[in-house]
């Protein structure tokens, strides 16, 4: 089958052998093997599918030219981004330092985009507590964002 497949169009190796491997598992499916009166002639049939619907697909496929594959770069910085991860576990501890309503207010408010007044109603108290909450949250938060942290790892110095 594959210097079939071979001889029939001008494919890598590897391209050789994943078509043969379609050849096989479509024989595999075809549960009617009573109605197949010639199965060699059956199977070079359905290699000559496999190989039309690869080959309809391959002309679809742009080619990889160069100025192409130039367009394809990755525009993060890894030092940014290692600062960011950094960041945001300093915020997601900080955050959990927090007392547990303030915490939840702060979820309902940046996770899920509640208004004071819809998170004042869920955890059954006022707007004004809720607002007052916040404040005190982002104050703390501040505070302890700012404060060199004990945690440090050495060489990466605190803020």
């Amino acid at each position: 089958m594959v210097r079939h497949l071979a001889a029939r169009a001008r494919l890598s190796p590897a391209d050789v052998d994943d078509l043969a491997q379609e050849v096989f598992l479509r024989m595999l499916r075809y549960e009617r093997t009573d109605l197949v009166a010639h199965p060699q002639a059956y199977l070079f049939k359905i290699a000559a599918n496999v190989l039309a619907e690869w080959s309809t697909r391959a002309s679809w496929r742009k080619p990889h030219a160069q100025e192409w594959l130039a367009q394809l770069t990755d525009e993060r910085d890894p030092a940014q981004e290692c600062a960011r991860e950094d960041e945001q576990l300093e915020l997601r501890r900080a955050i959990a330092l927090l007392p547990p309503r303030a915490r939840e207010i702060l979820r309902f408010h940046y996770e899920e985009g509640l208004t004071h007044e819809v998170i004042a109603c869920r955890l059954n108290t006022t707007r004004r507590i809720v607002k007052r909450d916040l404040i005190r949250a982002y104050a703390e938060l501040r505070g302890t964002l700012r404060a060199p942290a004990a945690h440090t790892a050495p060489g990466r110095g605190g803020r």
